[in-house]
This record gives C-alpha cells, sequence and structure tokens, in this order.
C-alpha cells in the first residue's frame, strides 16, 4: 500500500496550487491560509479549509469535482515540476514480477487526482488502484488502510499481509492501526526520528538502495499478528 507524495514522488506543487484556484472558483473568497497537506486526507483538509475561511454552503462534492477538473487541465506539469523519488523505479518493477505481491495506492489524495499523480510518470500500469484507499473514503487515514485491505480481499479472495509505505507520522499510525507493517522512508519532512518514535518497523532514508528496500517491504508480520 503506496502513499504517493513525497513516498513516490513530488508532485512540484501542482495539486496544492490546483485545490487553492478551485477552492477560491467554488466559494469566492481569497484563499488566506494554507494548512499541513502531508499525511491527511482531501475530506479532513477540505473540512478544515472550510472552517477557516467560514464557509458553510459548499459541499466537499462541489469541490472537488471543480478540483479534478482543474488538476486534469495542468496534469502534464506534474511530469514537467516533479520527480520521482529515488529508487521508486527500480523496486516497484522488482515487486511487480513478484506474482505474491499486489501493488496499490492508500493516499489522502482524491482517486482522480492520484491516477493523475502516478500516470504523470507511467506508473499507472503498476498498481490495482481499484483496491487502493483514497482521500474521499473517509477523513481518518486509517480507515483509508482497512478499505483498501477489504476491497483486495473481497477482489481476490484471499487474506493478504498488509505493507504500507509513506513518510508521515500519519502512515505509520494509520498502518499500526490495522495489524499491518509500516515501513517509512525519510524523504519528506518528516524526521528519521519521529518516524522511529511513531513505531515503524524500518525507516529508510530513501528507496535509493533496492535489495535493502525490498527486504524491508517482505519483511515478516508484526508481532503479535
Amino acid at each position: 500500500m503506496w502513499d504517493i507524495d513525497y513516498t513516490l514522488l513530488r508532485g512540484g506543487g501542482v495539486a496544492a496550487r490546483s485545490w487553492k484556484a478551485a477552492f477560491t472558483e467554488v466559494t469566492g473568497l481569497a484563499w488566506r491560509d494554507t494548512p499541513i497537506f502531508g499525511g491527511r486526507t482531501d475530506l479532513d483538509i477540505c473540512a478544515e479549509v472550510f472552517a477557516v475561511h467560514g464557509v458553510t454552503d459548499c459541499t466537499p462534492e462541489r469541490f472537488f469535482t471543480r478540483y479534478v477538473e482543474i488538476v486534469e487541465q495542468v496534469r502534464h506539469e506534474f511530469a514537467e515540476q516533479g520527480s520521482l523519488m529515488p529508487g521508486v523505479e527500480e523496486v516497484l518493477r522488482r515487486l511487480g514480477d513478484d506474482p505474491a505481491v499486489v501493488q496499490t495506492l492508500v493516499t489522502g489524495n482524491v482517486p482522480a487526482v492520484a491516477r493523475a499523480k502516478v500516470a504523470a510518470f507511467r506508473l499507472d500500469h503498476v498498481f490495482d488502484a481499484e483496491v487502493g484507499g483514497y482521500g474521499t473514503d473517509d477523513s481518518v487515514r486509517a480507515t483509508l488502510v482497512r478499505r483498501s485491505l477489504e476491497r483486495a480481499e473481497a477482489k481476490y479472495g484471499e487474506r493478504f499481509l498488509p505493507v504500507v509505505i509513506g513518510d508521515t507520522v500519519n502512515d505509520v499510525t494509520a498502518a499500526l492501526a490495522n495489524g499491518a507493517v509500516a515501513v517509512a522512508v525519510a524523504t519528506g519532512s518528516t524526521t528519521t526520528a519521529d518516524l522511529v518514535a511513531a513505531g515503524a518497523h524500518t525507516v529508510l532514508p530513501d528507496l535509493s538502495d533496492p535489495d535493502l528496500a525490498i527486504a524491508a517491504l517482505m519483511a515478516s508480520t508484526p508481532a503479535g499478528t
């Protein structure tokens, strides 16, 4: 279960700019306060943004519709202004060669934006997006992991050991809440020390050592599960 932003790739600020533009268009209000986006779901962020700006007459669904439209218009900018994180392509390729592994996305992004981001770097074929967990599933990150696991087990008819890979404390705690292996990468703004303190089973500086990364991802279940 892969997080996207600062785990797989950097989006170059494209989504954040689209978010602000959509908010201004839909509400008619000037943007005046930027929340912390990292590790949060779009539903959670939307609730905070609406509250801070005193918005009471707009639904998340209405906002997300315009947000997705704007992202679709500028989706080429993800590859132009962003970049893949070190080692990502090799790790994804090698895991994809293992028939016992299903790779998907568990991300705070709404589904259409998640697809646009990974497609910009030609990674969309790697993931079974149908069984992912997304920012419109729930405002709580841990629920996204649970929904993804439920979808995977329903589709494939078997039990899976979930492994969550992310760069924030929220990714780690969401994994632990579901009995998942938590593999953290210190490629975002969260420090290695904070990821360790959150309870990550493994913390990597990045994915640039494919052997080390895959060993961590394929490790045994956490104690007691």
